[in-house]
C-alpha cells in the first residue's frame, strides 16, 4: 500500500489505515446495535472485508461470495440475485451505522455500488489517495459530505428512507436492545391483539435506472402510507417502521418480527412516459400471494394518485372482515402528480424525526416552494402549518421580518382543512395551533373528531396523545402513545421522549429513564429539558444536572420564563410546579418557590379579566 505523505497542496496526510486498525473498525460494526448480528449481512461484510486487507480484492466477484458467504453450489447462476440482494441490503445498514452509531469513528468501511471490494476511509479527512496495484487495499481519504443540502436530490431520498433501518433491522433480527426481560413494560407496549387484521407497506422498489423511478417509488409508498390507514377496517403500521424495511424484506420477517398479518410490496419502474406500478398483498403466515396488481399509465397529471387510490382500495378490500364494510376515502383535492411535492413530503418527514433546526429550514423552504406553485394541495399547507408552529415553539429559525409564528401556523391550517375538511394532516395542523394558542377546548374538539374519522394515523396519535397529556390527562395521554407505538415501532424519537415524559409524572420512574435513553434527540432543545426532570425524579443528579446545563446551552431563554413557557403548552400549575422543583433540586437556574407563585397568580389574574 503506498500513500503519499506530503501531497501537492502542501498538507500532511495522515497514513493510511493499518490492517489492525480496519479490523478494529469491522469488530466495532458488528458489535454495534445499530447493525444487524448474527445473519447474512454480517456474514457478507466480515468475508469481504477480511479478503481484501488479505490482498485478493480483485478475486471478489458474486460468483466467489455466493460460494463462500451464501453457501451456494460450485454450479451457482449469475441468473441468481442472492448476491446483489444482500449486497443492498448490506449497504443500507452500513448507511445506517454511520448515520447514527458511527459517526465519530475514525474510519469507513463502504461498499460502493458496482463490486463487492470495500473502501475504508478516514473519516476526517479530504484528500484522496488510491492504491494503484491491483492486489492492494484500496485507500480513500475523504470527508463525508453527501448529505449536506446541495448535494443530489437522489442523495438525499435515500437518506430520507433509510432513516431508522438500522434500529428496526435489530428489530426485526431479534437484536433489538428492547427484548431483554427487564423492559417488560415496554414490551406492552408493542403488543397488538391477535384478533386485529394488521399490514405493513415496504418501500416500493425502484425498478428503473435514473432518479426518477426512486422518486415515483417514495411517493407512491408515502401516499399509500397516507390513504391505507383511513380504511378503519385494517390496522396499517406507521411510516418509520415501514421505512426500516427493505422493498424485499420476507413475508417471514415481517411475521415474526411485526406479528404483521398482511404485507403490501411491489414496484415502480419509469419508462420515457410510461410509467408501471406492479403491487402484490401477501399473507405473512405462508408467504402466498393474495393479490396482485400490474397498473401501466401515461405520466399525465395526478395519475399517480389516481393508482395509489385504486392499490389502496383494492388492497383494503381484499383484506376485509365480515363484520364490517370498507368505507372508500378519496381525496377532494388530489396531490400534484409533481417530484419536487413529493420530496418535500419526505424533506417533512425527516424533519419530524429529527426534530432540529437544520432539517426545519430545509422543510420550510421546500413546502412554501410547494404551495406556492400548487395552492389547493391541502397536505403541503398542513405541513407547512406545523412547521410554523415549530418556528415558534422551538425558536428554530426565527423570521422576524414576518407574522407571530402562530398566526401563520392557524392561517395555513385553516386554510388546509378549507381545502380538504377530512384530511387527518390537515386536523392535526389545526388541531395543535389551536392547542398553542390557548384554545385547547377547540383544540381538542377538532383532535376527538379527527380520531373517530381516522384512528390509525400514527403522526396524529402521537400529536393527540401529546396535547391530551400536557393539559393534564397523563393516562390518557399515555393510552394513546402507546397505541401510537404499537402501531409503529420504528417510530421518531419524539414518540419515546413524550411517553418518558408521561410515565414520570404517572411516577414510573424505571420506564421514564428507559424511554427517555431510548428517545435520543440529543439536538432538540427541550429533549435536554425533559431529560432533566426525569433522570432528577429518578435520583440520577449528575445526570440531571449534565442535561439541565446542556438545555440551558441550548435554550437559555426558557429557564428564566419557565412559567410562562410552561403555560403555552397547557400545562397544569401544580405539574409546572412540580418539573420546577425537580429541576431546582439539582441547581439550575430556574425562579424561587416565591417567584413561580406570583407567576401562576398574575397568570391566573390575567386569565380571569
Amino acid at each position: 500500500m503506498k500513500a503519499s505523505a506530503h501531497p501537492p497542496d502542501g498538507t500532511v496526510e495522515r497514513p493510511c489505515p493499518t490492517r489492525e486498525e480496519v479490523m478494529a473498525q469491522l469488530e466495532r460494526i458488528l458489535s454495534s446495535r445499530e447493525f444487524p448480528s448474527g445473519g447474512r449481512s454480517a456474514a457478507f461484510l466480515k468475508y469481504v472485508t477480511k479478503e481484501t486487507l488479505e490482498g485478493r480484492g480483485h478475486r471478489l466477484k458474486g460468483y466467489s461470495v455466493a460460494i463462500e458467504v451464501f453457501d451456494r453450489s460450485a454450479g451457482f447462476s449469475q441468473d441468481d440475485p442472492v448476491v446483489r440482494i444482500e449486497a443492498g441490503h448490506l449497504r443500507r445498514f452500513i448507511e445506517r451505522y454511520y448515520l447514527v452509531a458511527g459517526q465519530h469513528d475514525p474510519i469507513r468501511i463502504d461498499i460502493p455500488k458496482g463490486g463487492y471490494v470495500p473502501v475504508f476511509t478516514w473519516n476526517d479527512a479530504s484528500t484522496e489517495e488510491v492504491g494503484d496495484e491491483p492486489n492492494e487495499v484500496v485507500i480513500r481519504h475523504r470527508v463525508f459530505d453527501r448529505w449536506r443540502p446541495g448535494g443530489p436530490m437522489l442523495a438525499m431520498l435515500v437518506a430520507f428512507l433509510c432513516a431508522g433501518l438500522g434500529y428496526y433491522a435489530g428489530f426485526l433480527t431479534g437484536s433489538s436492545p428492547d427484548r431483554s426481560s427487564a423492559q417488560s413494560r415496554d414490551e406492552s407496549i408493542l403488543r397488538l391483539s391477535p384478533d386485529e387484521p394488521t399490514l405493513v407497506v415496504a418501500p416500493f422498489a425502484d425498478l428503473g435506472d435514473g432518479a426518477q423511478a426512486a422518486l415515483y417509488a417514495a411517493g407512491l409508498t408515502e401516499e399509500l402510507l397516507t390513504a391505507l390507514p383511513r380504511f378503519k377496517e385494517i390496522t396499517v403500521f406507521g411510516r418509520e417502521t415501514s421505512k426500516a424495511l427493505s422493498p424485499g424484506v420476507a413475508a417471514s420477517q415481517v411475521r415474526e418480527g411485526l406479528g404483521a398479518h398482511y404485507l403490501l410490496a411491489g414496484g415502480v419502474r419509469v419508462g420515457g412516459d410510461k410509467l408501471r406500478v406492479t403491487a402484490r398483498l401477501v399473507d405473512t403466515s405462508d408467504g402466498s400471494i393474495l393479490w396482485a396488481q400490474t397498473y401501466d399509465e401515461q405520466l399525465n397529471a395526478h395519475e399517480l394518485f389516481a393508482i395509489q387510490s385504486d392499490v389502496a382500495s383494492k388492497v383494503a378490500t381484499a383484506i376485509a372482515q365480515p363484520y364490517g364494510v370498507i368505507a372508500k376515502s378519496l381525496a377532494a383535492n388530489p396531490p400534484p402528480d409533481d417530484l419536487g411535492v413529493h420530496d418535500c413530503m419526505l424533506r417533512f418527514y425527516a424533519y419530524r424525526e429529527e426534530l432540529n433546526p437544520e432539517a426545519h429550514l430545509i422543510a420550510r423552504n421546500c413546502l412554501q416552494s410547494a404551495v406556492a406553485r400548487f395552492p389547493a394541495y391541502a397536505t403541503a399547507w398542513s405541513m407547512l402549518s406545523i412547521v410554523h408552529l415549530d418556528e415558534g415553539r422551538f425558536e428554530f429559525n426565527p423570521q422576524s421580518d414576518q407574522a407571530p409564528a402562530i398566526e401563520r401556523a392557524l392561517g395555513t391550517a385553516r386554510r388546509a382543512v378549507s381545502l380538504e375538511p377530512d384530511n387527518t394532516r390537515a386536523l392535526q395542523a389545526l388541531m395543535t395551533a389551536l392547542f398553542f394558542n390557548s384554545q385547547a377546548r377547540e383544540a381538542f374538539e377538532v383532535g376527538e373528531k379527527a380520531l373517530i374519522a381516522n384512528p390509525n394515523d400514527t403522526e396524529f396519535l402521537g400529536e393527540l396523545g401529546t396535547r391530551v397529556a400536557f393539559s393534564g390527562q397523563w393516562k390518557r395521554g399515555a393510552d394513546l402513545l402507546d397505541r401510537a407505538i404499537r402501531l409503529n415501532p420504528g417510530g421518531a424519537g419524539y414518540y419515546f421522549g413524550t411517553r418518558a415524559l408521561i410515565a414520570c409524572m404517572l411516577r414510573d420512574h424505571e420506564t421514564a429513564v428507559r424511554l427517555i435513553r431510548k428517545a435520543d434527540l440529543q439536538k432538540f432543545p427541550l429533549f435536554h429539558g425533559v431529560a432533566a426532570f426525569i433522570y432528577s425524579e429518578a435520583g440520577l443528579l449528575a445526570e440531571a444536572k449534565s442535561e439541565g446545563e446542556i438545555f440551558m446551552e441550548m435554550r437559555p431563554d426558557y429557564l428564566p420564563n419557565i412559567v410562562a413557557e410552561n403555560r403555552k403548552r397547557n400545562l397544569p400549575p401544580q405539574d409546572s410546579m412540580r418539573i420546577i422543583a425537580a429541576l431546582r433540586k439539582v441547581g439550575l437556574p430556574v425562579p424561587s418557590v416565591a417567584d413561580v407563585e406570583t407567576g401562576f397568580r398574575l397568570s391566573d389574574a390575567s386569565d380571569s379579566q
